[in-house]
């Protein structure tokens, strides 16, 4: 099975926009990670928009979310399974401009678009699969700290980032705040809640049961848990959306009007069938697993005296913004940050049908909301 067919990216596929480099830490000791395991080096992917300026202080960095890549604007191909996730976002004349700003985004430590993961090979030229080290969401801000340095940015003009890009944008403000002029942070909170890793953890527990998975070291045997993906991805689309919307959409309507006391399905069984067979096309499950418990690990008052304290001490400008039905990470969350943090400006609430992932798609008040920020 090739490495396109089990949904990863691998060096000898086409790049696209991509650009690498290989990191080795602050004074290359390679980098040690919160949960005690390791790696000597890291490769990054990252693409970039727009021109650097002479005194390197127009750059924005774009974080992305969960199952997003380095992507973050451009159309599918060459290289790129599907088009740019914030494309209304990030381009000439939008929020974050690229004829004003560079614009980097790279792919997260632990992904499967080109950054070191568990699909990467290691110095044996073997996928690390069950042996890729535990990570948190500070260990991939230290990766992105190192990308930083390579770039020679000091000091970004804004992070950017919602739900897990928002949980790392919240890290930047809180844990290596003389490296940014300003965070917007959107549709996520200080920590991981209970009934956030309770979901998580299920989904995990969906591709690890999978007969396929192997103890995450499936990579040599022709197949992939990927109806465990499928599953893990269903349980996430129903969160990410509304009951409003699926009612509106979908109702108790059949699937091509078929029989569903027979062999049919309903309309929702189909739609979050798709989105399953979708991602495990392009996106590796071991990632999966290691990002989702990544975002359980997410909290930032962890060693720093609780969330109170670590947010107040947040000097620099955050913009936060949330969702108004988002049940994911509800509203109470980003009111918490705004109470928290010292210099946060008031909380914008955005208004869909489309919970969580309205950050994704509600490109108008998104970008209002993160143009305003980056004009402050």
């Amino acid at each position: 099975m090739s490495p396109r067919a089990l949904g990863y990216w691998r060096p000898g596929d086409d790049p696209g926009r991509r650009t690498f480099v290989t990191l080795h830490g602050e004074s290359g000791q390679g980098f040690a990670f919160e949960g005690g395991g390791d790696l000597a080096s890291v490769t990054v992917a990252y693409e970039t928009w727009g021109t650097l300026d002479a005194a390197k202080s127009n750059a924005v960095l774009v974080l992305h979310a969960l199952t997003g890549d380095s992507h973050v604007t451009g159309s599918v191909g060459p290289g790129h399974q599907t088009p740019g996730w914030w494309d209304g976002i990030v381009g000439p004349g939008l929020a974050i401009d690229t004829d004003r700003f560079f614009v980097v985004c790279s792919n997260v430590l632990g992904g499967a678009q080109g950054t070191t993961g568990p699909s990467s090979l290691d110095e044996h030229d073997r996928p690390y699969g069950s042996r890729f080290p535990v990570i948190t969401i500070r260990d991939q801000v230290s990766v992105e700290v190192q990308l930083s340095d390579f770039l020679g940015i000091d000091v970004w003009h804004a992070v950017v980032g919602g739900s897990m890009g928002g949980m790392r944008a919240l890290e930047w403000a809180v844990g290596v705040p003389d490296r940014i002029a300003r965070a917007v942070v959107l549709a996520v909170g200080a920590a991981a809640t209970a009934d956030q890793i309770a979901l998580s953890s299920l989904q995990v527990r969906a591709i690890r049961s999978d007969t396929n998975f192997a103890g995450g070291d499936y990579y040599d045997t022709g197949h992939a848990p990927y109806e465990g993906l499928a599953i893990a991805r269903g349980l996430g689309q129903f969160s990410y959306r509304t009951e409003e919307e699926f009612e509106a959409r979908f109702g108790r309507d059949a699937q091509d009007d078929n029989n569903v006391l027979g062999s049919g399905r309903y309309a929702i069984e189909s739609y979050l069938g798709y989105h399953g067979e979708k991602l495990a096309q392009r996106f590796d499950p071991n990632s999966y697993v290691v990002l989702s418990e990544a975002m359980n690990h997410h909290d930032v008052g962890r060693g720093r005296g609780g969330i109170a304290k670590a947010l107040s001490g947040v000097k620099v400008p955050v913009t936060v913004g949330g969702i108004a039905t988002d049940r994911l990470y509800p509203l109470r969350l980003q009111e918490q940050l705004v109470e928290f943090l010292s210099n946060a400006d008031p909380l914008y609430v955005v208004s869909s049908a489309a919970g969580h992932d309205g950050f994704l798609l509600e490109i108008d008040q998104i970008g209002k909301i993160i143009g305003g920020a980056l004009r402050s």
